[in-house]
């Protein structure tokens, strides 16, 4: 079949859409607006390259950020190609690196077995280290730590390069990261594991130190294709622009206005600049939304043009007007949650059903009043971001073991479950072995199988040495091939007798072994869908990468809870955001940041078109907030939409707060001048005993300059309402206000 004929079949696609399929040769920026159907255009693009016969379908990487974009991916691509579809890469990242790391990494030091710590790994790893450093956990917090650990590695620092900057900025703090991050990668190596933004930087430094590796793959992957590229970090970049470097067949699909992760290290400089990264670079716009109603789109524009930052799409679309999108204004937080239940119930009442809802939130903190109502109103309901099936204490002990198995250097998951089930090996024992094995650079398992010939580990020598037979006999039939994986669990299960543990020492013991034998589900439908792919390795790594958002079940008849940054990717026909309010989203942090402030917007625009049909943006006048009341004025985002694209409901019309860096026709000032001063009740207390009124100018050593807009007696104390400059509203009592008149 000749190009032009394999061409007609693409006739269903819009004209930029078809450009973007047609566009194989060179660099090419797709930047697609939300719901303009860019996984339509990536899958449509690869098959026509296939059918072109441009290259074989293991020579194309297509990249995606989770697991579950990366599956529907495939399983689209295996629609449109079924002969040869299953040989596409189709991966996250991680998975990529991981898989390439698995062959080649023992030529940066690592065995094919190598670990991949979570977060808890990470912690504990980290509180040993800053322990043993004698640092105080409340001047320098592991969070911070490997926060900035993180950071570094985005970046591509080493200890050294970290430790550097410190010397030279004679900074103290900096000096003691730099040392805790030196023996942080330390005892990862010893332990034949890896974090998260290992995996991204060690497959860099491989390709850096083994250029025949990286020529094998630039070699593979004739077309290299990115999703989500404006959420990519400086490491990513590094690595798609060293595998693309030969053919320069690297087609990225984003939208800046949709980049929400710069506090993850994502950098919206990568699809900004990519025109001039990539010379000759084409860009297509993919602008026409198949999504949401032309209301809802047109509220977007309206808040995301006022970021500053952005290369200017602009959506549209053949859909219905739709509703008006309804601000209502509750009165606090406990009304903003009885108002989104009770529209829930509406909804499902006239025929909707509760899995078509989702509520956002700028914080996970404003889930709790929102989850009370819910639950009273007997609302089936999920919060993306809650306490992981994975996280629970006794599905990490058994994942544990597994992962023991698999790698028997893995020092953290050996020191969580040698002593569980109870096996008289306490934490002086454990810590011994620690020390033992620092000392000889091996790993605990060794020392454990030895510890007889260690005079402190003498007591416990008969427990450890039993032990160690015991994880040495699932080793042994794990590589032997007698066992499939999940007779491998049972085994594990036997031999430690973990269940009858939780039914004699935990609370919830017959739920807790509900979610061990949950786990045994995982392991089964892992076997049946991977065949004789389905080894211990390979299960641990797909739990490994495993997001919320991965195993979300579309079936579910329940409504939806995450934060705003949760919710990119994914589609609702009802949406509410809550919390509408300055101080809250946009966040007091980036109300005075102009950069913080664009990524604000863009978090604004993600929220507003997950939206089909319906949007509500809600608002409270009052909020209680880590025990502290607030009365903040009504988020600008609301402001900058155009008033005939509102209906404003409940409580009477909120004050409108001023954007901060830019102006809106639309939005005011809140006026404290208006106020009825012959209502004002005089108080006493704060600095030196002052006098305050409504109308008084003060300032406070925490919030700064504000004005008082309400006195009220209550008992001996008065309370101040205050309408501070940088914060918005704060409840205040005046005998403990700390502030004075200016």
């Amino acid at each position: 079949m000749d190009i032009e004929s394999i061409k007609q079949n693409y006739s269903r696609m819009n004209d930029m859409q078809q450009q973007a399929v047609f566009c194989t040769e060179g660099p090419l920026l797709i930047l697609a607006g939300a719901g303009s159907g860019k996984t339509t255009v990536l899958v449509n693009r690869i098959a026509y390259i296939l059918q072109c016969g441009l290259c074989k379908p293991w020579q194309i990487l297509a990249i995606t950020f989770t697991n579950k974009a990366a599956r529907e991916l495939k399983d689209r691509i295996c629609l449109n190609v079924p002969d040869g579809g299953q040989d596409i890469w189709a991966a996250t990242f991680h998975s990529v690196c991981s898989r390439i790391l698995r062959r080649f990494g023992d030529r940066i030091g690592y065995d094919s077995h190598f670990t991949i710590y979570d977060t808890d790994d990470q912690r504990k790893v980290m509180k040993d280290i800053l322990k043993s450093m004698n640092v105080d956990e409340k001047i320098l917090a592991h969070r911070q730590v490997l926060s900035a650990i993180s950071r570094a590695k985005d970046e591509m620092k080493t200890p050294e390069d970290l430790e550097q900057e410190a010397n030279a900025a004679f900074d103290s703090r900096k000096i003691t990261i730099a040392h805790a991050y030196r023996r942080y990668q330390d005892q990862l190596r010893s332990s034949n594991a890896m974090d998260f933004d290992d995996m991204l930087l060690n497959t860099v430094r491989l390709f850096e130190s083994c250029p025949d590796v990286l020529e094998m793959y630039q070699n593979q992957f004739r077309h290299i294709m990115v999703d989500e590229y404006q959420d990519t970090n400086k490491v990513q970049y590094r690595f798609v622009s060293m595998l693309a470097a030969k053919s320069r067949n690297l087609c990225v699909v984003g939208d800046d206005d949709q980049s929400i992760y710069r506090f993850r290290g994502a950098t919206i400089e990568n699809i900004l600049s990519f025109e001039s990264i990539f010379t000759g670079a084409r860009v297509i716009r993919l602008e026409q939304n198949y999504r949401s109603t032309k209301t809802i789109l047109a509220a977007a524009n309206d808040v995301i043009v006022n970021n500053k930052q952005r290369k200017g799409n602009t959506l549209w679309t053949r859909n219905e007007d739709g509703d008006k999108i309804t601000l209502h204004t509750a009165s606090d937080e406990r009304d903003e949650g009885m108002y989104i239940a009770k529209t829930i119930v509406e909804y499902v009442a006239g025929g909707g059903a509760f899995a078509d809802v989702a509520v956002l939130y700028r914080m996970n903190a404003q889930s709790n009043a929102i989850e009370y109502a819910l639950t009273r109103s007997g609302i089936p309901h999920r919060i993306i971001g809650g306490h992981r099936f994975l996280d629970r204490e006794e599905v990490k002990d058994m994942l544990a073991y597994l992962q023991l198995i698999s790698n028997p250097r893995d020092d953290v998951r050996l020191s969580r479950i040698i002593n569980k089930p109870r096996r008289a090996i306490g934490d002086t024992t454990v810590q011994k072995i620690a020390s033992i094995a620092s000392a000889l650079g091996e790993s605990m398992f060794d020392v454990i199988k030895r510890a007889q010939d260690y005079p402190d580990l003498s007591r416990a020598a008969s427990k450890l040495t039993a032990f160690a037979q015991m994880i040495d006999g699932f080793i042994e039939a794990s590589l032997s091939g007698d066992y499939t994986l999940a007779e491998l669990y049972e085994l594990v299960l036997d031999h430690t007798d973990y269940k009858a543990y939780l039914k004699a020492e935990k609370e919830n013991g017959d739920e807790r072994i509900e979610n061990v034998d949950e786990l045994m589900s995982n392991i089964v439908n892992f076997q049946e869908d991977y065949a004789e792919e389905a080894t211990l390795s390979a299960f641990l790594e797909e739990i490994a990468l495993q997001t919320d958002l991965d195993n979300m079940e579309s079936g579910a008849d329940c409504v939806t809870m995450m934060t705003l940054h949760s919710s990119k990717g994914l589609e609702f026909p009802l949406v509410f955001i809550a919390g509408m309010e300055e101080g809250m989203f946009p966040s007091n942090q980036a109300i005075y940041d102009m950069d913080e402030l664009n990524e604000e917007h863009r978090l604004a625009y993600v929220g507003i078109t997950r939206a089909k049909k319906k949007l509500y943006l809600v608002h409270a006048q009052s909020r209680m907030l880590f025990g502290s009341t607030q009365h903040n004025n009504l988020s600008r985002f609301c402001e900058e939409i155009s008033d005939e694209h509102l209906k404003r409901t409940g409580n009477k019309k909120p004050q409108a707060a001023t954007p901060v860096g830019g102006s809106s026709a639309s939005a005011k000032r809140f006026d404290p001048f208006a106020l009825n001063r012959s209502k004002s009740v005089p108080a006493s207390g704060g600095a030196a005993g002052a006098s305050f009124s409504v109308g008084d100018r003060v300032m406070h050593k925490v919030f700064g300059v504000g004005m008082i807009i309400k006195a009220e007696r209550m008992g001996n104390d008065t309370m101040l309402e205050v309408t501070f400059d940088k914060v918005g509203t704060k409840t205040l009592m005046a005998n403990f206000c700390k502030m004075e008149k200016i």
